[in-house]
């Protein structure tokens, strides 16, 4: 199996596309990317901002969205406790940052530190929540109908949101440990502040990473070998259950990262940030092809970009606004549906 993607095919090398074939798999993408040059055209500057803010955004959708492609990629699970695995590792790590007093007037070296102990910390508590949840929750029922995990899912992330209303009933802000606000440069009269670089910096390295570990090494073969036949992968020695156990722990370290990187990049956390950010992030695995890696990234940074669009509120010299974003999104993501059901990038996958 290739790094994009959880399953793959170890025989013949597959047939030449047909015309039709191609056609259907480019013209979405493209006619995505011609609405954004249209969108350029008719207001430059504005477009230009509206990619850097969606880009930023969007890769904080990207990190959330791989730990829900891939739970399903492995096991055929959408785990939809993960928006508040996310909204965890937000709560852990603004607490540690208020725990120990780091704030804007603490000195950089300090701050730098403090963030990568942070990141790492809200990470390890995510990664294991997510694994605690499939041993408790998801493991007993693995042979159940599927409607049994998934209604489990559904109340697994209800009990974690009133977790976070008992820890912080009302929202809290974030210290502004990297001036989110404040510009580094501009380029085409489009600011670059702080927060974009922020996001950037952390997300890419986990993003590359990720890609390398399922691509690469031998836990990411037993991955990619469990989610193409998990009986046919127990009989070749791989364990997995421990895999099972490793693909909810990544998820989960992915999710953490997105908690922190959210925490700082918004400065504001409240419980139920995990149901929208749940929501979009499983919108984005969905739209780029639920399974494949790269295509969770891809439709967390397309979601972001056509957010940023829609709440700039000039598409196209029709008024649009945050209260259109949600329908917007949907609206595209019901679009690709239609025509390519697998998603952008999306595959097939095994039968359950």
């Amino acid at each position: 199996m290739e790094a994009a993607s959880i399953t793959e095919t170890a025989s013949a090398p597959p047939p030449a596309r047909k015309a039709g074939d191609i056609l259907n798999a480019y013209a979405l993408p493209l006619m995505l990317v011609l609405v954004l040059v249209a969108q350029f055209i008719h207001e430059p500057t504005n477009t230009l901002d509206d990619i850097k803010t969606g880009l930023s955004n969007g890769t904080i959708w990207a990190l959330i969205a791989l730990g829900y492609t891939l739970v399903y990629g492995i096991v055929e699970l959408i785990n939809f406790a993960h928006g508040e695995v996310f909204m965890i590792g937000s709560f852990v790590s603004v607490s540690l940052m208020q725990t120990f007093k780091v704030t804007a007037d603490t000195s950089l070296p300090l701050i730098v530190l403090a963030i990568i102990a942070f990141l790492a910390a809200a990470m390890l508590a995510s990664g294991s929540l997510n694994v605690m949840i499939e041993r408790v929750a998801y493991r007993p029922l693995r042979n159940a109908p599927k409607l049994a995990p998934l209604i489990t899912a559904i109340g697994m992330s209800f009990i974690l949101q009133n977790v976070g209303l008992l820890w912080r009933p009302t929202p809290d802000a974030a210290p502004d440990l990297i001036g989110s606000q404040k510009d580094y440069f501009s380029v085409f009269n489009v600011a670059i502040e702080h927060s974009d670089v922020f996001a950037v910096v952390i997300t890419v390295p986990l993003l590359v990473g990720l890609l390398w570990f399922v691509g690469s090494t031998k836990h990411g073969k037993a991955m990619r070998a469990t989610a193409q036949d998990p009986d046919a992968a127990r009989l070749m020695g791989i364990d997995v259950d421990r895999t099972i156990q490793l693909t909810f722990m990544l998820g989960g370290l992915m999710a953490g990262a997105a908690g922190l990187i959210y925490a700082l990049y918004n400065g504001t956390i409240r419980f139920n940030q995990g149901f929208t950010a749940g929501l979009i992030a499983f919108t984005a695995a969905v739209m780029g092809g639920i399974g494949n890696l790269k295509g969770a990234v891809a439709g967390g940074l397309i979601i972001g970009v056509i957010q940023a669009i829609s709440d700039s509120g000039d598409f196209l010299g029709m008024q649009l606004g945050p209260q259109w974003t949600p329908a917007v999104v949907f609206g595209v993501l019901i679009l690709v549906m239609v025509f390519r059901p697998q998603g952008l990038f999306g595959e097939e996958t095994r039968e359950g």
